[in-house]
């Protein structure tokens, strides 16, 4: 921890935030920012000097853990040689940067068009496939999120889409998820091949030669960690290939070592025709997101002109990052970290924590990404209200640990950096506030 810091700047912090920030997904009169002095690693601390291990990496983004000392230099570094270049022009880090992407994405992949985050970088994907394909529609999980720009947001499923509906071609139909099933289904298998035959079905009726792409959270994230059923992935990968449809996989939450893989995709034996990412591939340490392109779409573009570009596309100091991060990744084995700390850490520990605490109605995830299902009644699963979320998450923060929460759920998805110790202080933290909550 830093020994310079000073509370009056967490109160100045504090106020210039109110007086001038305009946050996000929110009301804003009743905002009150948690204010950040300062990180490092899967920690970081406010002005009062108080310690918390990061379970959010903040918009679960941080893979390689806050202020990691590789990244930050080859930041300077860059920053040293030259700050910006143009898209069109050539520059050393962008294409690095590429060719480090590329060598995880597997073979059938040969370019990256850079953009500024995951938002754009599904719109780019879903302009490719509209463009290779020459059809309109787009299919999307009601379980989903895909950004909060004009047709990612419309391709999103959850309610942030309905006061956003201004792009075209979009059309929603459910996804797996047994817990909650849409197909009465009780066993895995079953919620397979019924969400598998509720997609035929709703690509027969939209009628197959109108779609253009099926876009996909390889492992939804905001939605609830909606690990898919095995079968699942591979079975929409046939459907595409029958229908003629491009097949894009949204990793920009799962992707770069989440899921304990470099690509989330790769643990269920199947390939897409585009992968969009953003998030881990440099732990937004400068924002940066991408579309890995399969070679057969990039020559469609070899003659035809790709209407779509972005100012900071491949922005040499996020390029930068990404080098140092994804080489900082492999020489450290942090992606064997993340898939190590869930078979033996988190997925255990979890499991014992659920059984220990009725609100949990289920645990799902792999690597360090899981999600806390909880519920007021555990045999009918109804979802438990927002002030209980609201009081949990007081109880962890109170105990040092910042948590991520959405709707009924908390998300646990620490840096894939955590160590077997800090999760077994986080698992006992949790221990604590959901008996704390539960003892109201």
């Amino acid at each position: 921890m830093s020994t310079t810091i000073d509370p009056a700047d967490g109160t100045l912090a504090y106020d210039l935030d109110r007086a001038h920030v305009f946050h996000s997904w929110s009301a804003q009169a009743a905002l009150k920012p948690f204010v950040i002095a300062g990180a490092l690693g899967s920690t970081l601390w406010d002005y009062d000097g108080k310690e918390y291990l990061d379970f959010s990496s903040q918009l679960v983004n941080m893979n390689i853990g806050h202020q990691h000392p590789k990244v930050i230099q080859a930041i300077k570094d860059q920053a040293d040689i030259i700050t910006m270049v143009a898209p069109p022009h050539a520059n050393l880090a962008r294409g690095e940067a590429a060719q480090r992407i590329l060598a995880r994405a597997g073979s059938s992949f040969g370019s990256v068009f850079f953009t500024n985050g995951g938002a754009d970088a599904n719109e780019n994907a879903i302009r490719m496939a509209r463009l290779t394909t020459g059809r309109d529609k787009v299919l999307s999980t009601y379980r989903s999120y895909h950004g909060n720009t004009g047709a990612a947001v419309v391709a999103t499923g959850d309610w942030r889409r309905v006061p956003n509906e201004y792009a075209r071609g979009h059309v929603h139909f459910f996804g797996p998820f047994l817990y909650r099933s849409e197909f009465w289904a009780q066993t895995p298998e079953e919620e397979c091949a019924r969400a598998l035959h509720h997609l035929e079905r709703v690509i027969q009726a939209e009628g197959s030669s109108s779609i253009a792409a099926i876009l996909l959270e390889s492992v939804p994230g905001t939605a609830g960690v909606l690990v898919p059923p095995p079968g699942y992935l591979a079975g929409v990968r046939e459907l595409c290939d029958k229908y003629g449809i491009l097949l894009i996989f949204d990793e920009v939450m799962c992707g770069f070592g989440r899921t304990g893989e470099w690509f989330a995709f790769q643990g269920f034996d199947v390939v897409p025709d585009l992968i969009t990412f953003a998030k881990g591939v440099n732990s937004g340490y400068v924002p940066i997101g991408g579309v890995v392109i399969s070679e057969t779409i990039a020559h469609e573009f070899d003659t035809q002109v790709f209407p779509g570009g972005l100012t900071y596309s491949g922005h040499p100091l996020a390029a930068a990052s990404i080098v140092a991060s994804m080489d900082a990744m492999a020489d450290e084995g942090i992606i064997d970290n993340a898939r190590m700390i869930g078979t033996d850490h988190l997925g255990p520990g979890l499991a014992e924590l659920a059984a220990a605490h009725p609100l949990i109605g289920e645990v799902r995830g792999m690597g360090v990404f899981w999600a806390l299902d909880l519920v007021s009644d555990p045999a009918t699963r109804a979802p438990v209200s927002a002030a209980v979320i609201g009081e949990l998450k007081g109880e962890l923060m109170k105990r040092g640990l910042l948590p991520f929460a959405a709707d009924n759920r908390i998300h646990v998805v620490p840096p894939c950096v955590i160590t077997p110790d800090e999760v077994a202080r986080a698992l006992a933290i949790y221990d604590e506030a959901f008996t704390a909550v539960e003892a109201v």
